[in-house]
């Protein structure tokens, strides 16, 4: 019989799109659909699983190439991107020829994102046909989350941030994600708190981390100060109370949570 607990993670890759709000800086977060079977009703950041069309991408040359920070690096960004695209609206891409940002007032992009998620288009051909190139660039490394041994699905997910370009707001897909929202990380998390909401252990650290800024720039660059190191929470009995930790030396200033409440998504 095989032994789940150590069944290899599937790489996959989160964008936080983040805004300038009126007190903190926003980021834009969806609600997946109760149905489905990963964080189903939770609110989370886009992202989803590093397919194998992130390679032809990488492979015809339409994202931008960087200094990977580690093996998961490059189709992640390129993963993100695309997952972004299908679940929020939101594309990071240039004008292959001129290198010019995309304006989404030149394109008309609504059909081709929903054969996009619905599979009936490859983002590959999508890029090729409209002309672009995927601004990576545009994506700051935060963090590296590989799910838990004792869960049943485990993932290796790259978590990325990035400015939400102008004119592009976000929405949510319908699909896969039945709500959005532009929401401080404090008040993601005061709403957790009340009940309102409900949010998956790794979401809630990194809302916390990212509590800490006032800014974008502040975000950004906490985002470069600190290494992205390998976030594999863990089990911990504390007198006779059972805890879900992880690692003190990642930037988070919230390390662990009593596993019954982390279950729960409070």
């Amino acid at each position: 019989m095989t032994d789940d607990t150590n069944r290899t993670p599937r790489p996959a890759a989160t964008l936080v799109l983040m805004r300038e709000g009126a007190a903190d800086l926003e980021a834009f977060m969806v609600v997946r659909h109760h149905e489905i079977d990963f964080a189903g009703g939770a609110l989370v950041f886009p992202g989803g699983k590093v397919d194998r069309d992130d390679q032809q991408v990488a492979e015809i040359g339409a994202a931008e190439t960087h200094d990977a920070i580690n093996e998961l690096d490059p189709l992640g960004r390129i993963a993100a991107i695309r997952e972004t695209y299908e679940e929020a609206g939101v594309l990071f891409a240039r004008d292959a020829r001129s290198g010019t940002v995309l304006d989404p007032r030149q394109f008309s992009l609504a059909d081709e994102r929903k054969r996009l998620a619905a599979g009936d288009l490859r983002f590959s051909e999508f890029l090729h046909v409209q002309g672009l190139t995927l601004d990576t660039g545009a994506l700051t490394p935060f963090a590296r989350w590989i799910g838990p041994r004792h869960m049943p699905k485990r993932f290796d997910t790259m978590f990325y941030l990035a400015t939400s370009p102008v004119d592009q707001t976000g929405s949510h897909d319908g699909s896969e994600s039945v709500d959005s929202v532009w929401i401080s990380p404090r008040q993601a998390c005061c709403e957790a708190d009340a009940g309102q909401r409900t949010i998956i252990f790794p979401t809630r650290r990194n809302l916390e981390r990212l509590a800490q800024y006032g800014s974008i720039a502040e975000a950004l660059a906490g985002a470069h100060a600190q290494p992205v190191l390998q976030v594999e929470p863990f089990i911990q009995d504390r007198d006779g109370e059972r805890y879900l930790c992880i690692r003190d030396d990642a930037g988070y200033p919230v390390t662990s949570e009593l596993l019954a409440k982390a279950l729960r998504g409070a």
